[in-house]
């Protein structure tokens, strides 16, 4: 791995100083983990040749997405730990790096297979002959690029920095060329223009929300897109009896039934947020909350903890290393929905599952696995970043 990214990267926007708050001894209990993990992440899994964490394209725009959302709570923390450095180099280089992508659908579970250049080996790898690459944060997939839309967001929400914003202004773009499907408003999940699933939608709506809040110019078209989105979305049948959302829709434009994942589970609710926000109407945060306590009922175990929806933590594969970062995405979310509807039991939620990662799913060597509930399973950069996701929600509702 290399690990010599450009230093120089010091975050200094007066604006953020405010929301340091001191933290109370509870707050800098997570505080210290997060320091620890997020140095764990950099050490091990970040090579800052491509920017890129463990070789895996659209999970590291998660990490970049927790790192920026650990910054807006602790500047001096993220400075001390060079994140805007982190930041920068992932900016100048990932957007540079080609990444060839392949899907695959086993069971309902995604698995993405990258070749990213500069890996060593990379290019001798058959299935990749003919597939093309791409730049700027684009690839053949939307919810990548919704991804990294909204890494983007963060990090410009943490540094105002506002080639970040504009980044996710170009990667929006080029998602809106995934519409027209059979299923109405709803947007392809590929370029490939086959299936259309929950968390393409998800992301393509919380992309729009989240840039009618930033980009004054283009406010009334976001949001009209994000507003038109979520009516079509309520409506589409995804969300099931159970108020939870399937992965998708079948050649009918029907919920296909398949399994509700707790990403699927998460991003609604910031992107929910998003347009509360935006519009000041509360009926966005009644549908948010109603899809978090379905959640926190129907993939928890009986101690509390987030369990992933086919109890894959422990099961051969892990969950691969796309079901590796489902739980944070949904624990992140639930934190932004807690900031503007505050529930107890949401609160006690993130903090129970932030303790019991550090309890029962670290190594030796302070490395996050994948099965909160232990015991630990070897980590990845993915498992590492997801669960750090919870650990950075604790910080924030700690201090509430």
């Amino acid at each position: 791995m290399l690990h010599d990214f450009s230093w120089g990267g010091l975050i200094a926007r007066a604006s953020l100083a405010s929301t340091q708050a001191r933290a109370t001894a509870d707050a800098q209990t997570y505080v210290d983990r997060a320091y620890t993990g997020i140095q764990r992440l950099n050490d091990d899994w970040y090579n800052a040749a491509t920017g890129i964490w463990d070789s895996a394209w659209w999970n590291s725009a998660n990490a970049l997405t927790m790192m920026a959302d650990f910054t807006t709570l602790r500047l001096d923390e993220a400075n001390e730990l060079n994140i805007g450095g982190i930041m920068r180099t992932t900016y100048n280089n990932a957007q540079k790096t080609q990444v060839q992508t392949i899907k695959s659908m086993n069971q309902g579970l995604v698995s993405s297979t990258y070749c990213i250049e500069l890996d060593s080996g990379c290019m001798s790898k058959r299935d990749f002959i003919g597939k093309r690459g791409f730049d700027d944060f684009k690839n053949d997939y939307y919810d990548d690029e919704g991804w990294w839309a909204l890494a983007w967001i963060r990090s410009y929400d943490a540094t105002g920095d506002q080639e970040y914003l504009s980044m996710a202004v170009s990667i929006f773009e080029d998602m809106q060329t995934a519409s027209g499907s059979d299923c109405g408003v709803g947007v392809y999940w590929s370029k490939d223009r086959e299936y259309v699933n929950a968390i393409t939608n998800e992301l393509y709506l919380t992309v729009a929300a989240a840039l009618a809040r930033r980009v004054s110019e283009k406010s009334d078209n976001y949001l009209r897109i994000a507003k038109n989105h979520w009516n079509w979305f309520s409506q589409s049948g995804i969300i099931n009896d159970d108020d939870l959302i399937n992965d998708g829709f079948n050649s009918k434009c029907e919920n296909n039934g398949l399994q509700t994942w707790s990403y699927n589970q998460g991003v609604i609710l910031g992107g929910l947020v998003e347009l509360h926000l935006a519009t000041g109407d509360d009926f966005y945060l009644v549908s948010a909350t109603k899809i978090a306590r379905a959640a926190i009922k129907g993939l928890t175990n009986d101690d509390g903890i987030l369990v992933e929806t086919d109890d894959c933590e422990l099961s051969d594969g892990h969950c691969g290393t796309d079901g590796q970062q489902f739980k944070g995405i949904f624990i992140r979310n639930l934190r932004y929905l807690h900031e503007v509807a505050p529930k107890d039991s949401f609160k006690s939620f993130i903090i129970k599952n932030a303790n019991s990662i550090w309890k029962n799913d670290r190594s030796s060597k302070d490395k996050l696995g994948v099965a909160w509930t232990g015991p630990y399973v070897d980590a990845t950069g993915p498992s590492h970043s997801s669960a750090l996701d919870a650990i950075v929600a604790a910080i924030a509702v700690a201090d509430d």
